[in-house]
């Protein structure tokens, strides 16, 4: 060691001593090569800490430079930052081999790969085969499957085999990444695959932090941008792998290596394949040397015991571990335990089982035998653990009602018996069972198992009696993810009922976990629980998990409150905003609640899984096999269908091998296909690929005859992430080819292949499936976001709990079929739910608050105006609020009183001023008309150049004063008893967009597209168009929002910036309010602010805080109507939905 490493060291001697806990810092330095087992041992039998600290630094300084380097990572990684500062000047020079050493154990440290174990045994041959499979990844991405029976140690292998410089160097430069994958649900996959995209993302420059992935299709794709463009040549390590669906997650064109169990696994993907098998077993001589390494010995001279010990353990890595574990412990105690493997008669565990449970069984009990009694009652409690699910200390102490100091010595002691496996990769650390452990744990306690999950309810009530864990406690996640667990395995069902049933619970656990895992808890759980309440919480989870997923987090008692009146989700949600209400808090109430149940016919849940496509029978009566296909294609096949017509019956079938097979195989895609469809004569076949295209194909000459470069139509898209077309479908008379990619739905002309139609979905969803009716013009998209529309957005078919994948209609279009990764399939009457909601509410309305009682006019998409409850057709030109032609209508009779003409182009705006004789309407010509409607009289206001979208009433008991604004950037004042022009204001350069006046008619503001408003003063500070505007009732304040979500509060006094009202990301829509922000309302006592854009926002004008979101099932909201008290709001949402909400009483604003 060099001079400066030693007299650093000698002078942190005392503090070094004082403060380290040496046992956790040698693991990294016995992993890192420094410390020897015997060495370790040595200075742990000191008798106290300080002494150990001293005996380890006793042998430091008589090591080399490595060695200081190493207790300084060490220290690091053990989070003793202040002490790794006293040693940082002392840092010597490594050679070039040294630098190289420490950077590789860097990048494997980063990317979660193991830590070789404490005793280690090299398998060369294993090594190099499973280097030599790595090289090949080096110019392609594919797949090194690692296969063998569970505890032959393809893990260490798998960890080991990464370790090596040239091999990161030359292939490998972006790193390795692993992931322990394991026996997992759907939603534990999406948990693992969230972690990985979060590890991945760290480190990288972005504006806005990234949500978590709601899907494992979503999280899929986030790993393909991931890997492919921030570590295109890395190396994805996924352990334990145990079945095709959670491999084909990760099929993203990367290089993978993985571990499993069964070596057929990679055939469910795509790319380059290579197998590296690993023995069942250790041959004798490895064996024998991993029992050497223990005892601290030579293999030669081990006695004659140690084979025998070998010939029971059967060669089982793990299970020469724990006896070796055991035997370091007690050196003499050879024939004791190879007498307590050969007497014990153990039964078998699992018969169908490849594990040596023999062996394990033996082994385990040995290994149990020697742990004091109070420590093997403790080690029994472990039973209740979860396979693959790492623990913290924290949660066993509350399990055992022992201080965390004496839980980590018990922990430690398991570890050290290689009873129990400790994560040093998290911090704080984390245990586990390994599986065989676990299961030979539930089976020696099988009969006491609900009292074991019974004590860890207990347990955990007695802990947190008087509040839950907090969400901020990285140990406290456990509780939240396996409390339902616990209970139903206790068979605790009111308590879990009432656990589950809690609107405080579902809260708590969807800010922590987001809702896929509240779900999965339902449907897990579901015959224990009340299926009618259940399922009302499974609905309102399922239609606003999206929200869930945003930060802030929402209020879900707000968000509640707008299920049907009849939900315990809504009962809940009331007596809560109750309580808050008499608190002076704010939420709001949505009265015309839609309390229809579903429009689906019929549900069937026909598998345990996603299901993925459902259709009707084709000549199927018995459910007999009428003939089965030998292997047509090189890889798994993703779609197949019949012809439509029965002159000539074929089948279709398309595949990840880029081909189609009818009769004759069409080639021409580069990517695979995911979908094929006849048109309706049978003449061509339509297929949808990866590539980015759509092909359609001669049936009869298996020739391409057209292609569509669908990609084209994303001008994001680029070579190497392309726009995957999922699906494609044929027009009833077969002149229109449809086909789905992304969040949108293009038409072609199948002559042209000119685009007909374009038709995009949420930016939050994406379509999975499309199907056109076989007889009417009707289109059936199935989306991410749970639900079936048909297009032109006729209908919204909720129901669906999770993704819908396919949606089919019957031959003779009276049903629609669609199925989902919630497991069911639902049937659905093309009548019912096509006439159900087809007409939308436009946006434009008017509403007149009296008392009590709200009545709303809208126009409709039909071209009728709904009053309220009563509907009056009325025959427009274009539509109500797009019209060329006005009409004035008697209410309630809906009789035509007047019909007027006058303006050439759409009209956009109209007022009746306070005598009801008079109306003003401005228009896309540019004018502005006064008319006296009853005669028709017509006064001309002319002078705007660009249209005049809106226009401002003043009346005062003088004078009338109209102000109108137009995109020419003006402002004018005009005198209506006259109709002169009394002001032509030159405002902005931009358009004009908003104008308000204040109450007492002395000021007027507006806003414009160049970023900017004004008053007296010109406003700056915008960064996009400014929208809207209002003057407070008292006339002191100006609030104006503008395109980014912004909402500024000014003073009318200086014109000074006094709040800014925004949240402190952008959201989804890349908006700090989900869109423009479009109207703006102060209360009368003009404290609180609401404010209108994808969504409704209350905001204390005090402070600038959000009050209260609701969020709209459609978006960009045009305006908000609000009665005088402040306590009532209307709105139409973009999908043509009333809200029509009522501050929740109890409170004051």
């Amino acid at each position: 060691m060099e001079e400066r490493a030693r007299s650093c060291l000698l002078r942190s001697k005392d503090n070094l001593e004082q403060e380290i806990k040496v046992s956790y810092l040698m693991d990294h330095m016995v992993s890192d090569g420094i410390l020897t087992n015997d060495e370790e041992a040595r200075v742990l039998n000191k008798p106290t800490r300080r002494e150990q600290a001293a005996a380890l630094l006793e042998v430091l300084l008589m090591k080399d430079n490595r060695a200081y380097i190493s207790f300084y990572n060490a220290l690091v990684r053990e989070s003793y930052g202040d002490l790794a500062n006293l040693l940082h000047s002392g840092l010597p020079l490594l050679s070039p081999v040294g630098k190289r050493s420490f950077a590789d154990r860097a990048i494997l440290s980063e990317g979660g790969v193991p830590q070789r174990p404490v005793v280690f045994v090299s398998r060369p041959a294993l090594l190099n085969l499973i280097r030599e499979k790595l090289y090949r990844l080096k110019n392609t991405p594919g797949w090194v499957t690692v296969f063998g029976m569970a505890g032959s140690g393809k893990s260490v292998m798998a960890a080991e085999a990464v370790r090596d410089h040239a091999l990161i160097k030359e292939c490998f430069p972006g790193g390795v990444h692993w992931l322990s994958v394991g026996q997992c649900e759907r939603a534990d996959l999406l948990v693992r695959m969230q972690s990985l995209c979060f590890r991945l993302e760290q480190g990288q420059s972005s504006d806005t932090s990234q949500r978590p992935p709601c899907s494992v299709e979503e999280a899929k794709e986030r790993l393909r941008f991931l890997m492919h463009r921030r570590f295109p040549r890395s190396l994805l390590i996924l352990d334990d792998v145990w079945d095709s669906f959670a491999l084909r997650s990760f099929d993203i064109q990367c290089r993978v290596l993985l571990t499993t169990r069964n070596r057929s696994l990679a055939d469910s993907v795509s790319g380059e394949k290579f197998e590296v098998p690993v023995e069942s077993g250790l041959d004798e001589k490895k064996a024998l040397e991993i029992l050497a390494l223990y005892v601290s010995g030579k293999p030669q001279k081990l006695p004659e015991e140690a084979r025998s010990i070998v010939s029971e353990c059967k060669g089982s890595p793990l299970v020469v571990s724990l006896i070796g574990a055991l035997l370091r412990e007690f050196p003499d105690c050879w024939s004791y335990y190879l007498r307590q493997l050969q007497e014990k008669q153990f039964k078998l565990i699992r018969k169908s089982s490849s594990y040596d449970y023999e062996a394990l069984d033996q082994a385990m009990n040995a290994s149990l035998q020697v742990l004091e009694p109070k420590h093997r009652d403790l080690y029994r409690d472990l039973s209740v653990m979860q396979k693959y699910i790492k623990v913290p200390a924290k949660v066993l102490s509350v399990l055992w009602g022992l201080e965390s100091e004496e839980v980590e010595d018990v922990l430690q002691e398991f570890v050290n018996k290689s009873l129990l496996f400790r994560d040093c990769n998290q911090r704080p650390y984390h245990y586990y069972l390994h599986d065989l452990q676990r299961d030979f744990l539930v089976e020696q306690n099988r009969d006491q198992i609900a009292e074991l999950h019974k004590k860890m309810i207990h347990q955990y009530q007695q802990f947190y009696n008087k509040r839950p864990p907090s969400s901020g406690d990285i140990d406290c996640l456990y509780w939240y993810r396996f409390l339902p667990y616990h209970m139903a395995k206790a068979g605790l069902s009111k308590e879990l009922y009432s656990l589950m049933f809690s609107l405080d619970w579902v809260t708590e656990k969807a800010q922590i976990m987001g809702s896929a895992h509240l779900i999965n808890d339902y449907v897990e759980y579901g015959e224990i629980l009340d299926e009618e309440v259940r399922l009302q919480f499974q609905e309102f989870l399922s239609l606003n998990g999206h929200h869930l997923e945003q930060r802030p987090f929402p209020d879900i008692v707000q968000l509640a409150l707008s299920q049907p009146v009849c939900s315990e989700v809504y009962r809940q949600a009331l007596m809560q905003a109750q309580k808050r209400a008499s608190r002076g808090q704010l939420c709001l109430d949505l009265v015309n609640k839609n309390n229809q149940g579903s429009l689906s016919r019929l549900v069937v849940h026909p598998q345990q899984g996603s299901v993925y496509y459902a259709c009707f029978s084709f000549l199927a009566e018995q459910g007999t096999l009428i003939r089965e296909f030998g292997e047509e294609h090189e890889e798994q096949i993703n779609h197949c269908q019949f012809t439509n017509t029965g002159r000539r019956v074929l089948l279709a079938t398309c595949s990840n091998d880029k081909c189609t097979n009818t009769k004759n195989t069409m080639f021409g895609h580069m990517e695979p296909v995911n979908h094929c469809c006849f048109s309706p004569n049978d003449a061509y076949l339509a297929t949808s690929s990866s590539d980015g295209t759509l092909k359609l194909f001669g049936v009869s000459s298996a020739n391409e005859w057209k292609s569509i470069d669908v990609n084209g139509f994303f001008p994001e898209s680029d070579d190497e992430i392309k726009a995957i077309v999922k699906c494609s479908t044929w027009s009833a008379d077969g002149s229109r080819i449809i086909c789905a990619a992304r969040n949108t739905v293009f038409v072609f002309d199948v002559k042209t292949s000119d685009m007909l139609l374009e038709m995009k979905t949420s930016r939050l969803s994406t379509v999975q499936y499309c199907h056109a009716c076989p007889n009417s013009s009707l289109l059936a998209v199935a989306l991410s976001h749970y639900t079936v529309e048909t297009s032109k957005k006729n209908t919204e078919c909720n129901g669906h709990l999770s993704w819908v994948h396919c949606v089919q209609f019957s031959p003779d279009a009276s049903l629609l079929l669609s199925s989902s990764s919630d497991q069911t399939i639902r049937l659905w009457e093309t009548d019912r739910v096509h006439t159900s909601s087809a007409a939308a509410l436009k946006r434009d309305s008017d509403v007149l608050f009296s008392h009590s009682d709200v009545t709303i006019v809208a126009p409709d998409s039909r071209n009728q105006l709904q009053l309220a409850a009563v509907f009056f057709e009325i025959a427009f030109e274009q539509s109500f609020t797009l019209s060329v032609c006005l009409k004035v209508l008697r209410v309630p009779s809906g009789k035509t009183l007047s019909k007027l003409t006058g303006h050439t182009r759409t009209v956009h705006h109209c007022q009746f001023t306070d005598d009801g004789e008079t109306l003003l309407t401005s228009s896309e010509d540019t004018t502005v008309r006064v008319w006296k409607w009853r005669t028709g009289e017509c006064l001309v206001l002319e002078g705007h150049k660009e249209p005049v979208r809106r226009f401002h009433l003043s009346n005062s008991s003088s004078s009338s004063h109209l102000f109108s604004w137009s995109f020419d950037g003006t402002l004018k004042v005009w005198d209506l008893n006259r109709g002169h022009m009394l002001q032509d204001l030159e405002c902005h350069k931009g358009a004009v967009l908003s104008c308000d006046v204040s109450s007492d008619g002395h000021l007027f503001a507006t806003t414009s597209a160049d970023r900017t408003a004004k008053m007296n003063f010109l406003l700056k500070g915008h960064k996009d168009c400014v929208r809207s505007c209002r003057f407070s009732w008292n006339n002191k304040r100006l609030v104006t929002g503008d395109d980014n979500g912004e909402i500024r509060l000014w003073s009318m006094l200086d014109g000074a910036l006094l709040k800014i009202c925004s949240r402190d990301t952008k959201d989804s829509m890349d908006s700090f309010h989900g869109g423009w922000v479009t109207d703006l309302h102060f209360s009368p006592d003009n404290r609180v602010l609401v404010s209108t854009g994808g969504y409704i926002k209350w905001w204390s004008t005090e402070t600038g805080e959000a009050l209260q979101t609701f969020y709209t099932m459609g978006a960009n909201l045009k305006k908000i109507h609000v009665s005088p008290d402040f306590t009532t709001f209307v709105t139409v949402d973009s999908i043509g939905i009333l809200y029509v909400l009522k501050k929740v009483e109890g409170g004051s604003l």
